[in-house]
This record gives structure tokens, sequence and C-alpha cells, in this order.
């Protein structure tokens, strides 16, 4: 295409105009286009509190309202397009000294569904669990669980309502009717409204403004993302939870849990998830560790995941797809290494991945690769070595990552280096809960910790001083790193809501801003720019041998195209470093140009 040298004087006028309603409307909302940012840090609000006590178990929001075999702790979870998961939990759990399990099969697992109030043209039947957290050490209690039972529903259509009722029907013990809506089909060039992702939740007072707040937001799907209940943070006879278990406890034969957190977290939840899929992974508070090195059990008992239909067998890791996007699960307390099965399933995942279907690629696990907090700093460098490359290949678009208590997100970057072809990083660990905000950066003067800490849990330890860049021959920065945009000490959570196959609004919302209308901490336009990045991906319409040269940076014109869905197409002449728009009849995405090379152009 040759370029373009001359305009009419009104197609010049025209265009000047939207630059100037648009460069208006983009200083509100910012771009990731506009990036790499200038690091910026927002201290902790000194008259907020770090934390907060847990909840009771006698609280309204956590105590049993149920009686019998009537079904409690409902929640949804995503299976496949076409199906959903349907959980909850029957009887009594017991705990104390001498525990006596209770036959699952006593209980029946059946869900009644349709699309009209009242009238149920589907039913469809399950299984029922239990399981058991046992502590042979003298004076710690053990705990049974009740009856935990799923049922998958399927033959669902999209973007519909649904109403329906679990229980047994056979003991006249049915939940009241319920409703939830499923999500649009990959390939529809629709995705789910708005997914809420929040992480290390806990259930403090903290820890209900965030749900609260969430509510208010309206989500269509959550991800929970590592650490829920913080049950380990007890001893196994209940009393005052510790925000340090270890300085509190220091004597304590096994990390202890008070499971009837767990139940309690459930109630908790019920009145958002039994209408709301969430989606989990586990985090390092959900280990659990029992005698003969029985790990995980409530974690892996009471959460339904489509790890069979992902072709992962695991719950610890597996993948689904929600419209238009196509999320990874990846566990971070399983073996991660290329030698492994959770790598090899990830990459035959990825290899699966069409993104003319799912144009969208989230990963989500819970502790963070980039992270410049001083709490888990480097801690899973030794992850981040053996799987960057393989997202980064694939083109990854966001990664979402709790554990450290606190919100950071990311300039594009890969292996510590800022790169336009690089995932959004973003760290969501505020959830509330009991261990307090992170408010100290690891390259603040004397907070830098010593290789010795952030051991992790699970897995090898790989900290490292850097090799390369501005940090070099250190092992903490001396400043705020380039590659970290934006951080704040404070609890909250975050929303995506993805605006086509180009265009995805993150907003950041902290817990204090719940009664300010339009008021956060974050936002920003994440934008997929497939005719730049070239990938292994299939569906991305772009030769993997194009030469492309450099970015061109108009925040005014990025907006615009988000705001009024005006597509429009981008050619740069590298000699002068300016741009030309003009209209044309494609969707959201454009040519874009990266380091010093050639132009690409259609």
């Amino acid at each position: 295409m040759e370029d373009c040298k001359f305009f009419s004087t009104s197609t010049i006028l025209l265009f000047t105009v939207i630059n100037m309603v648009v460069a208006g409307l983009s200083q509100q909302i910012p771009t990731s286009l506009q990036g790499p940012f200038k690091p910026v840090t927002r201290n902790f609000d000194p008259s907020l509190r770090r934390g907060s006590d847990d909840l009771p178990m006698d609280h309204p929001r956590l105590r049993k309202n149920v009686t019998s075999n009537f079904p409690e702790q409902i929640s949804l979870a995503l299976s496949t397009p076409a199906s959903m998961w349907v959980s909850w939990v029957t009887g009594d759990a017991q705990i104390g000294l001498n525990v006596t399990p209770v036959d699952p099969s006593t209980v029946g697992s059946e869900v009644w569904f349709g699309k009209e109030s009242g009238k149920y043209t589907g039913k469809q039947t399950g299984v029922s669990v239990i399981y058991n957290q046992l502590y042979p050490f003298e004076g710690l209690w053990n705990y049974t669980s009740g009856i935990i039972h799923h049922v998958k529903i399927d033959g669902l259509e999209p973007e519909t309502k649904y109403y329906y009722k679990c229980g047994d029907s056979s003991l006249e013990a049915m939940s009241e009717e319920l409703v939830f809506e499923t999500l649009p089909l990959p390939g529809s060039g629709k995705y789910p409204r708005r997914i809420a992702v929040i992480g290390d939740l806990g259930l403090t007072s903290n820890s209900t403004t965030t749900i609260d707040h969430l509510v208010n937001n309206d989500p269509s799907m959550i991800l929970m993302i590592g650490d829920l209940t913080y049950a380990n943070q007890y001893l196994t006879t209940g009393g005052k939870g510790a925000s340090c278990y270890s300085c509190q406890f220091p004597d304590a034969p096994i990390r202890e849990t008070y499971q009837p957190r767990w139940d309690g977290w459930g109630r908790f939840m019920e009145p958002l998830t039994s209408r709301v899929p969430m989606m989990v992974v586990e985090g390092n508070h959900e280990i659990e560790p029992q005698v003969a090195n029985i790990t995980f059990q409530s974690y892996l008992t009471r959460f339904s995941v489509p790890s069979n239909e992902s072709g992962s067998n695991s719950n610890f890791y597996y993948s689904f797809d929600a419209g238009g996007v196509h999320f990874i699960m990846l566990g971070a307390y399983v073996d991660y290494n290329k030698t492994g099965a959770q790598y090899a399933w990830l990459q035959k995942d990825l290899q699966k991945v069409d993104r003319s279907i799912t144009p969208w690629l989230v990963a989500a696990w819970h502790p963070p690769w980039y992270n410049s907090y001083s709490s888990h700093y480097q801690e899973f460098e030794c992850m981040r070595l053996e799987m960057e490359a393989l997202l980064y290949q694939y083109g990854v678009d966001i990664v979402l990552s709790g554990h450290v208590h606190a919100y950071e997100r990311m300039n594009r970057v890969f292996n510590y280096t800022l790169d336009s072809c690089g995932p959004v990083y973003i760290i969501v660990g505020d959830g509330g809960n009991i261990e307090k905000v992170d408010v100290d950066h690891a390259d603040d003067l004397g907070k830098c910790p010593s290789p010795g800490n952030n051991i992790p849990e699970i897995g090898g330890v790989c900290h490292m001083n850097f090799s390369f860049g501005p940090a070099k021959g250190k092992f903490c920065w001396d400043r705020q790193p380039e590659w970290s945009a934006y951080r704040e000490s404070s609890f909250g959570h975050g929303m995506l809501e993805v605006v086509n196959s180009t265009y995805a609004l993150w907003t950041w919302h902290r817990n204090q801003d719940i009664y300010q209308e339009d008021s956060h901490g974050d936002q920003i336009y994440i934008v997929r720019q497939p005719e730049l990045c070239s990938t292994s991906s299939k569906g991305n319409n772009i030769s993997p041998t194009a030469n492309v040269v450099a970015e061109l940076r108009n925040p005014s014109f990025s907006s615009f195209c988000v705001l009024f869905n005006l597509p429009y197409q981008t050619r740069q002449n590298p000699s002068s470093a300016t741009a030309i728009m003009f209209g044309a009849p494609f969707d959201c995405p454009y040519t874009w140009t990266r380091s010093k090379g050639l132009t690409v152009t259609s």
C-alpha cells in the first residue's frame, strides 16, 4: 500500500476535531499502549487500619441457618461452555478428639433446573464425598466434614437465565429456588460482562467490605486466586486467629487448622457463589498438612473445577473458556518443572488455543513472579524460570496473582525487561485477610529481604542478583523497578471487563472507595496487539516472520477506538515518526510498529 501523502482540508479538519474530543476523554482512562509507564507508588493511608480481627463463628454471615439434610454452602463453577458444576454441603461436620465420619451415600445429590421459575425441565444427579483433617497429637482436635455434593448439569444454552434447586428430593430436603445466568460461547465474539478477581480473602471485617463492594459491582464470574479461608491461622481447638501463626504458636507440633472456618466461609460466600460461578486455584494457606504427607484435603474435596474437561486430571491446574477468553489456572504448590506433568499439560493446552475463537488468554496462579514488595520478593523465581518463556511464546495477555497483601500492576515485561509483547502482570492479594496489608517495598531503604528469606513452602529456591539492567549486580532494586507501573498498599478487589477482541478494561477497587461513586485505585485499558506480537497461538492471522518497527503511542486514538467503537488502522512513517490515522473496515485492532525495522501495513 502506498503512503498517503495528501488529504483534503475537510478531512484534516474532521480528524483534528476528533482528536481534540478523544484527547480529553483519554485523560480519564489510560491504555497500555501509552506504556511503559513511569513507576508510581501510593503508600498506605495511615488513617486506615492495616488489618482487622476475624469474624467470630457466631457471626450472622457465618452461622448455619439450615437444619438436618438441607443444602448449605451452595456454589457454582464453570465446567464447559454448556455445563455448570453445582456444589453444596449437607449434615453436620464434627470436631473433637474423637470423630466418626458419616456415610456420604446416605444423602442424595440432585439438581433440578429450567428456564422458567418453578418449572424444572432438567434433573441431574452427582456424587457425594467427605474428608477428614486428622491430627494424632495429644490435645489436638480432629475434624470430619459434612457431606459435600457435586453435580454437573449440562445441555445449557448460552446467555440464558436458569432457575434451580439442589438437594435430595427423597428426603424432601431441597434448597430454595436459586438462579444463575450462563456466559457467552467461545467464538461468538462476546465476553463475560464483568470478571471479579479476588486473592487472599479470609474472613475478617475487611473481607466483608471486599465482598460487599464486589457484589455492588455486579460480576458475572469470579476468579478466586488462592488463600481462601485462612483456617490454618488457628489451632485445631479454634479460639482467636493469629496474624502470624509461627509467632503466636511457636510450639505447635504441626501446622494446625480450625476446619469449621471452611464451613463458615462457605456460608459467608453462598449469597454470591450460589448465583455467580467462582473458579478457584490453590494458595499456600490451602496446603493444610496432616500426617503421612496428606495435604490440600479441604481444597480438593470442597471445590469442583474443570480439570478432566481440560485434560489436566488435577484440581491443582486446569483451564476453561468463558466467552472469548481462555483462562489457565496454574498450581504453584505442585511440580511445575519442565519435566513434570503440569508443564506438559500446559504446553498441550496452549497449543490447542485458537485466538480466532478465544482472542484473550489470561493466566492465574497464587504467588506472583513479578513483585517489588519485601513480602514474598523473588519467592517463586524457580517457577518463573521454568514457565515464563512458554507463556510468552504463546502470547498470554494478562497474568493475575495474589499472595502479596497489596496491589501492584506491572508494565508489560518479560525476563525483568520491558517488552511490549510481554503480559501485564497484576497482583491482587488484598482481599482482606487476618495477616494485614503489606506496606514495605524491597527498594525501600533497609527493606530489601535477605536471600535467606521468602522461602516457598513447596518448591525450590532460585533467588538471584540481577545480571543486567538498572539493578545489575544487586538483589534488590534501589528504586521502584521500571517494570512496576503502579503499586499501593490497601485492601480491595479487581474487575476485568473485556470490551472486544482488542480492549479490556481493568479496574482495581479499593475497599475505602465502596461508598464513593466512580472512585477506584487504578484503572487502565489493556490492549492486545496481535499484529505486533507474533505468537505460536493459532488464529493470530499474522506471519510469524513479519518485521515490525517502533510502537506508536497515541492515547487519544486508542481511547477513541474503545469509546466509540470506530475501527481504524495506523501506519507510521519511521523517518518522521508521525502517524496517519484513518477509518478502515476492521475490528479495533490495527497495525502497529515496534523497534527499528520495517513498517507493517495491510
